[in-house]
């Protein structure tokens, strides 16, 4: 019965939270605000189970990870809103992911020539959007992803997708991004968002990611 009860408190904090509607789609969506405070309910819960061993501990608990919560997700929402403005007109296109990050995806036809994993100049000043950004939003965690289409093999592809990672890196960190918050990874061909059968899928599939994520 205590466990019921745990379980409506977490997710009537959850359904009177706030949403919001994705300005490119229309389409209303939890806002992080909404994730982070049904994220901060639960782990509260939890956690003042634990201390108070009792309902009393639990609802304080939940009600104060929920508030928590709530805030961390606020300024997250204000950084996913300051990238789509910052970066609008620059063919990055600025989503959200069912897990609630903020996904950068930067096609090949801005960020790198073909076969190539130097930075070209129109990339750069995105770049330094990015970075300032992500400078006011300190308290998250950056994954840059490379990715390419299937032509060729992957002792071509693989590399070519973690020098292209490595470059948003690296950049990202000259531009005063702290190493300990970003990860380079690159996948080569094996994440394709496309048919690699047309040449407009292998546009896309040719991209570079870059994920933020609340800490």
């Amino acid at each position: 019965m205590k466990n019921k009860f745990i379980m409506t408190l977490a997710l009537s904090l959850i359904v009177v939270s706030c949403t919001t509607t994705n300005p490119e789609t229309g389409k209303t969506q939890a806002s992080k605000t909404t994730i982070g405070a049904g994220a901060g309910a639960a782990a509260g819960a939890v956690l003042g189970q634990i201390i108070g061993k009792d309902t009393k501990g639990t609802v304080i608990g939940t009600a104060a990870g929920a508030a928590v919560g709530a805030v961390i997700g606020n300024v997250f929402d204000k950084q996913e809103a300051k990238l789509r403005e910052d970066l609008k007109g620059t063919g990055v296109e600025v989503t959200r992911t069912a897990e609630g990050e903020i996904k950068l995806v930067a096609p090949e036809n801005v960020t790198f020539a073909t076969n190539s994993s130097t930075i070209s100049s129109r990339f750069t000043n995105t770049l330094d959007s990015i970075a300032s950004v992500l400078k006011e939003y300190p308290d998250s965690n950056i994954t840059v992803s490379g990715h390419t289409d299937s032509t060729g093999n992957d002792a071509i592809n693989n590399p070519l997708s973690v020098n292209r990672a490595n470059s948003v890196a690296n950049y990202l960190k000259q531009e005063g991004i702290a190493s300990s918050r970003i990860t380079a990874v690159g996948y080569g061909s094996k994440q394709p968002v496309a048919s690699n059968s047309t040449s407009d899928g292998r546009a896309q599939n040719r991209r570079v990611e870059i994920k933020i994520t609340a800490k």
